[in-house]
């Protein structure tokens, strides 16, 4: 179903404006939130983007609110994986705790800005390579081994990332507040705020090629990816003040997404067989006896492997955490 131009339009304005908000509330005067300033709007951002799955399943359909869900949770796990490296980032540029709301902010503009752009690519290229779900399917699979690897274990490439900026840019060894210039020895340099802002934004923009990949296995409607991603991304830098703590306990998150991404490239694989000619089996049709996979399996199975992963990295850090302390010297 085409979503109306007026619905895009009301939706986008909604969007920044829910940006311009948490820009002037919090961001504007640095601050390091607390746990429970954090906590409480995280569940406020959750809240508004279950009441726009609830309405979108209320108004088009509730096969178009579980694409909207099951993308949205896809996405979100996927970005509290991302806050692992972000939190590489801001501890490689010693960024305070008072500025990392505005690099996170900034961080999130520029990744909405970059996912719209690769969704607007993405729908073109689907619209006329029907072939590309297979090319897809197969970037999940390979995605879904990198996740097994444990692509987080390595922060060489955000080292490369920072050397190369550095270089680039004439930057000052200090900060100076949150401001993104300074003076120094009368030479207008940049603060490493800016540099931070701008690692930030260009790795998002790598981990689009996890997340818009995979939601494009979960629905095909553009306003149903879009929205997802938007506001599976509201809300993030809440969450990075709410779980920094915890990311190190969350032992099976990587395990868990690799399960997702491998599921979604399967959900593929199985659509492009039933969408495209098969050469040389099934006399060159398409094959489509073998069964689609519905949104609600889909959703579902996202949903409880989410749910085990976290289970099972708790309950292992919990008994690592126990068996320090039996093993400490008194």
């Amino acid at each position: 179903m085409e979503t109306p131009f007026l619905v895009w339009i009301l939706t986008i304005a909604f969007i920044l404006g829910l940006l311009i908000f948490d820009f002037v509330s919090h961001v504007r005067t640095p601050h390091e939130p607390t746990i429970r300033e954090s906590a409480t709007w995280s569940i406020v951002y959750i809240a508004i983007a279950v009441a726009f799955g609830v309405g979108m399943g209320v108004t088009s359909g509730w096969t178009t609110g579980a694409e909207y869900f099951a993308g949205y949770l896809t996405e979100k796990a996927l970005s509290v994986d991302n806050l692992f490296v972000f939190l590489i980032i801001m501890t490689s540029f010693a960024v305070p705790r008072s500025y990392q709301q505005k690099v996170l902010l900034v961080g999130i503009a520029i990744a909405l800005v970059s996912r719209g752009l690769f969704i607007a690519l993405g729908v073109t290229i689907i619209d006329n390579f029907s072939w590309v779900f297979y090319l897809f399917g197969v970037l999940l699979f390979w995605l879904a081994y990198g996740q097994l690897r444990g692509r987080h274990d390595d922060s060489a490439g955000e080292s490369r990332l920072v050397t190369v900026l550095r270089r680039i840019i004439p930057t000052s060894d200090d900060y100076d507040a949150d401001r993104l210039t300074t003076r120094v020895d009368g030479r207008r340099l940049f603060t490493p705020l800016l540099l931070v802002m701008l690692a930030i934004g260009l790795t998002d923009v790598l981990f689009a090629l996890d997340s818009i990949p995979a939601i494009f296995g979960l629905t095909q409607n553009a306003f149903v990816v879009f929205t997802a991603n938007a506001f599976s991304l509201l809300g993030l830098r809440q969450l990075y003040f709410v779980i920094s703590g915890l990311l190190e306990r969350l032992v099976y998150l990587a395990q868990g997404l690799a399960v997702i991404l491998a599921f979604i490239g399967l959900k593929l694989v199985f659509h492009a067989l039933h969408v495209n000619e098969v050469p040389f089996i099934n006399g060159g049709r398409a094959i489509d006896w073998i069964p689609e996979i519905p949104i609600w399996f889909s959703l579902g199975f996202i949903v409880v492997t989410i749910l085990v992963a976290t289970g099972l990295s708790l309950r292992e850090s919990g008994s690592a955490a126990r068996a320090d302390e039996v093993t400490a010297p008194e």
